[in-house]
């Protein structure tokens, strides 16, 4: 069995399985990883770039070595090395508990219980939940549900088309040392560097693919478009903004505006100014569009995998 059907098959049954087991209470292995680059970082931390590299080049590195190594241990098996692949893909992938955090939040909200919506926010994204009201809290799940929609479901499907299970495992690592390092705090400036733009470049095609996806899933493809077209440059993050910006013209809302983050205040551009305010009830929307898209992104990587498996000859 060629490497393009190892991973079509095996992505779609770890899909289907994050969507029927979602994450695992304990002894996630995204957690797992965690533990250990934060033990990494515990004996390497200096506030330097170049050790901050090292230490992403070690976890990084040591995510996508693992990854090869298990999947030349399986190779001889096609059905070990579906399993492997299925196994890897429910791993790295969190469409379904992103979307239960979104509906749990959306319901504190539908019952008017502002106040354990916000207890629950920082489950689901770092704004601060304090200075928002029902509706800041919605259109901060909503970006959040955008963002992640790339970041947890299409980017690793993505570079899982490209390297199997490394790619797999190491588009995880780097996502996940993004988040534990790559933000601008002070202890993490310099340090964080080499994560956060290592981020942004294994995180640029799944971005655009997610983009691409919410305009064909959502309800206004024109919208979509448009908003991305015009909005996703003023976005600071270059793989957020296309995909906020898509998401926003898709539902036919404006996202964006000021925020916080750890008390540190920032007025971020407006994507798709032509939208309404978000409400509530986009919480929902965006909940099924992403899910849309993570299904429609398994089809693309899919059918990527397979035409990059196909012999280019002819015959001899």
């Amino acid at each position: 069995m060629g490497a393009g059907r190892v991973f079509a098959y095996g992505a779609a049954a770890g899909l289907l399985g994050d969507l029927l087991l979602g994450d695992p209470r304990r002894g996630h292995p995204v957690a797992a990883f965690g533990r250990a680059a934060g033990a990494v970082e515990r004996v390497l931390w200096r506030d330097h770039r170049g050790w901050g590299a090292l230490h992403t080049a070690v976890c990084a590195g040591g995510a996508v070595t693992l990854g090869a190594l298990a999947q030349r241990v399986v190779r001889p098996s096609p059905a070990a090395s579906v399993a492997l692949t299925a196994t890897a893909t429910w791993a790295v992938v969190g469409g379904t508990s992103l979307a239960r955090e979104a509906d749990v939040i959306g319901r504190a909200l539908r019952a008017g219980d502002v106040e354990a919506a916000r207890a629950r926010l920082p489950h689901l994204c770092g704004r601060d939940p304090q200075a928002l009201d029902a509706d800041g809290i919605a259109r901060a799940v909503v970006e959040s549900v955008a963002e992640n929609t790339s970041d947890a479901v299409v980017g690793a499907l993505v570079w899982g088309a490209v390297g199997g299970v490394p790619g797999l495992l190491g588009f995880r690592a780097v996502n996940t040392l993004d988040a534990m390092v790559g933000h601008r705090s002070a202890r993490y400036r310099r340090y964080g560097w080499a994560s956060a733009r290592l981020d942004d470049v294994a995180g640029w095609p799944g971005a655009r693919l997610t983009a691409l996806l919410a305009a064909v899933a959502g309800t206004d493809p024109r919208g979509a478009l448009r908003a991305w077209r015009s909005d996703a440059a003023k976005h600071p993050s270059p793989n957020a903004g296309p995909v906020e910006a898509s998401f926003a013209g898709a539902l036919g809302v404006r996202l964006g505006g000021t925020l916080s983050y750890g008390g540190r205040v920032e007025h971020r551009p407006v994507l798709n100014g032509e939208g309404r305010t978000v409400e509530v009830a986009d919480i929902e929307r965006a909940v099924r569009l992403s899910r849309r898209v993570g299904w429609l992104a398994l089809g693309v990587s899919a059918a990527g995998a397979l035409l990059r498996g196909r012999p280019s000859g002819g015959t001899s």
